[in-house]
């Protein structure tokens, strides 16, 4: 194990972190962009986009097996990588009552993003902690690193 591993595993999960807010923020800037993109000559409306994170290397249960076996040959992870940046399908579009409005259907409703704010902001509290939690991480670490410098004045 080298003595950068807990750093480099904590520079993983802060830049992870950092897309996810960036995604987010998307998600609530097109909070009402009813031309999202052009679908067969249609617009459709913007789709939220979701962040999927994977473990860099192994997979969880096998660092449970080298735990309960207490081999340590396998004991910390590698970090974390965003996989995919996906839409999301399962929720779908909101519907309001405009018959006035150009982009409604033949009943007068028109189709707005499966954005809900109240769900971003709560995954952008989420997200936000979990990058102050990796910046106190690589601050300990950090600190550590520095005493056990110290160790040979």
């Amino acid at each position: 194990m080298s003595i950068f591993q807990s750093m480099n595993t904590t520079a993983s999960a802060l830049t992870a972190q950092r897309l996810r807010m960036d995604v987010i923020s998307s998600n609530m800037a097109n909070v009402d962009t009813a031309h999202g993109k052009l679908v067969n000559g249609k617009w459709v409306p913007y789709t939220r986009k979701t962040v999927v994170l994977q473990p860099k290397e192994g997979s969880f249960s096998s660092y449970l097996q080298s735990a309960i076996n207490r081999d340590g040959a396998n004991s910390a992870g590698n970090g974390v990588v965003v996989s995919q940046i996906k839409d999301d399908t399962a929720t779908p579009f909101k519907t309001v009552y405009d018959p006035g409005n150009p982009d409604a259907n033949q009943d007068g409703y028109v189709e707005l993003p499966n954005v809900d704010p109240l769900r971003e902001m709560t995954d952008l509290i989420s997200a936000t902690r979990s990058y102050e939690a990796n910046v106190t991480v690589l601050n300990a670490s950090k600190g550590m690193m520095m005493k056990a410098l110290e160790i040979g004045k």
